[in-house]
C-alpha cells in the first residue's frame, strides 16, 4: 500500500514538474505572440508527438519523451547580413562552416512570404531579450508565489521560548542520539530545578525574552554561573528560579561544524508555525538565490560527485543535483511519509518550488542552447547597436547567433550526458525525503 502511495506522489509530483515545464514555454509564447514572432509549435516533451492540436498557426502537444520542452519561432538563427534570402552562396571554408550553413538553411526555411517582419532575429534587441527571459522569468515567478504561499499562509515552524522536552542528563554533542541516562551522570540545571514542559520564559538573567534564538544564546554565555530566571506555566502562573547553569560540548550556532564549551540548561523548544510577511519571502528568495548561484559556480565538481555515487557506490550528496525522476521520488515519499498533512503539504510544495527556482536560474547560464545563451546575445547586440551610435558608426545589425552553433552543440551534448546521468543516479542511487 505504501509503494502504490509513493508511486501516486510522484505521479503528481511529476505531472506538476510538466505543467510548470508548460508554464515556462507559456512565457516565452505569450512575449512571442506580443512582439509578432510566428510561432509553429508549442511543445512539452521531446521526441515523437503523443498528442497535438493545431489552433491558428500554432501546433499545441505533447511529445513522449517528457524532460522539457519547446517553442519553435521562426527565424531563430539569421541569414548571412546582406543575404537576407539566405540563398546566396556562402565563400567562406572552415571546419564548421558547412555545419553552420546547413542549420541556417533548415531554418530560413520555413520563412515563407510576409514573414520578414515575423521572425525572431528582426526583432528589437530588448523584444528578444523579453521572449528569452520569459521562460526562466515564470520558473521564477512561479517559486516566488509558492514560498509566498507557504511563508505566509501556512507559516514558518520557529522554536519558541516554550519548554517542549526536559533532558534528565547532560549528554555531550557527540552523543547526540542518545535518550537513556546512565549511571553516574549529572541531573540537567532544568531537571533539577523542577522546570516542566509548557513553561514559558519570560526573563533570563534579568533580559526580558522574545524569543527562543535570543535564549539559546543567552543560556549559552553563562555557563557556569548561577542565574536568575522567571517563567511562566500553563496556566500563567509565574515562577522565579534560580537555576545553576553548567556547561557541555555542543555544535555551534554560528560553525555548525564546530564544537565548542557552552552553557547548558537540558531543554528543547517548542515548535509552532509562525506566518511572517512579504519581507520573509524577499529574505528566502535572497538566500535561494545565493546558494543556486553557488551551486551552479559548483555544478562540475558536483556532477563528478554524481557519477561516484551512481557507479561508485558512494554516498550521494541531499544537497547535490537531482533531477525529474529523482524530485518526483521524493515528492512522492513527502505524500506517503506519516507526519502531519499539513507538514506534508508544506514539503511537498517547498521541493516544487525549490525545483522551479533551480530551473529558472539554470536556465539563465550564458550558454546556447539555454535561455541564457540568447539573453547574452541580445545584450551584447544592444551594447555593439548603442556604442555604435554612440561613436556614429553604421548600425551593426543583428548578432549572428549562428556563429555560436559548434559550441551549442558541445553544450547540448553535456546537457544530454548530464541529464542521463541524473535519471540513473536518481533510479540506482536515488536521495530519499528525511523529514
Amino acid at each position: 500500500m505504501e509503494s502504490l502511495i509513493v508511486l501516486g506522489g510522484a505521479l503528481l509530483f511529476f505531472l506538476l514538474l510538466m505543467l510548470s515545464i508548460a508554464l515556462h514555454e507559456l512565457g516565452h509564447f505569450s512575449f512571442a505572440k506580443l512582439f509578432g514572432v510566428r510561432v509553429p509549435q508549442f511543445m512539452v516533451g521531446f521526441g515523437p508527438t503523443l498528442w497535438s492540436v493545431r489552433r491558428g498557426e500554432t501546433e499545441y502537444g505533447i511529445k513522449w519523451l517528457p524532460f522539457g520542452g519547446y517553442i519553435r519561432m521562426i527565424g531563430m538563427l539569421p541569414p548571412v547580413k546582406g543575404d537576407p534570402s539566405g540563398r546566396a552562396r556562402t565563400m567562406r571554408t572552415g571546419p564548421f562552416q558547412g555545419l553552420i550553413d546547413s542549420a541556417r538553411g533548415a531554418a530560413l526555411e520555413e520563412v515563407g512570404p510576409g514573414d520578414e517582419n515575423r521572425v525572431f532575429y528582426s526583432k528589437k534587441w530588448w523584444q528578444k531579450l523579453l521572449i528569452m527571459l520569459g521562460g526562466p522569468a515564470m520558473n521564477i515567478l512561479l517559486a516566488v508565489v509558492f514560498f509566498a504561499i507557504l511563508i505566509m499562509g501556512f507559516g514558518v515552524e520557529r522554536p519558541q521560548p516554550v519548554i517542549s522536552s526536559v533532558s534528565k542528563c547532560v549528554i555531550p554533542a557527540a552523543e547526540a542520539g542518545r535518550q537513556e541516562c546512565r549511571p553516574g551522570e549529572r541531573l540537567t540545571p532544568a531537571a533539577a530545578v523542577g522546570l516542566r514542559p509548557g513553561d514559558r520564559f519570560i526573563s533570563y538573567d534579568g533580559v526580558r525574552i522574545e524569543d527562543y534564538e535570543q535564549l539559546q544564546r543567552l543560556i549559552r554565555r553563562s555557563g557556569g554561573k548561577t542565574v536568575q530566571v522567571v517563567v511562566a506555566d500553563r496556566e500563567g502562573t509565574r515562577r522565579t528560579l534560580h537555576i545553576p547553569v553548567t556547561t557541555n560540548r555542543l555544535r555551534s550556532l554560528d560553525d555548525p561544524d564546530k564544537i565548542e564549551t557552552v552553557g547548558f540548561l537540558g531543554i528543547s523548544p517548542l515548535v509552532e508555525r509562525e506566518r511572517l510577511g512579504p519581507g520573509a519571502v524577499a529574505e528566502r528568495m535572497a538566500e535561494m538565490t545565493r546558494r543556486t548561484v553557488v551551486a551552479l559556480v559548483q555544478l562540475p565538481q558536483r556532477m563528478v560527485d554524481v557519477w561516484h555515487a551512481a557507479f561508485g557506490g558512494a554516498e550521494r550528496d541531499p544537497e547535490g543535483p537531482i533531477g525529474v525522476v529523482g524530485a518526483s521520488r521524493i515528492g512522492g515519499e513527502i505524500i506517503a511519509s506519516e507526519h502531519p498533512t499539513t507538514d506534508k503539504i508544506v514539503w511537498f510544495v517547498s521541493v516544487l518550488a525549490a525545483v522551479n527556482f533551480g530551473v529558472g536560474m539554470f536556465n539563465l547560464i550564458p550558454l546556447l542552447p539555454l535561455d541564457g545563451g540568447h539573453i547574452a546575445g541580445a545584450l551584447w547586440e544592444a551594447v555593439k547597436r548603442g556604442t555604435a551610435r554612440l561613436l556614429r558608426r553604421p548600425d551593426p545589425g543583428y548578432v549572428d547567433v549562428a556563429k555560436a552553433l559548434p559550441l551549442t552543440y558541445v553544450m547540448a551534448g553535456i546537457l544530454l550526458v548530464m541529464g542521463a546521468l541524473l535519471i540513473y543516479a536518481d533510479l540506482v542511487n536515488p536521495i530519499h525525503f528525511t523529514g
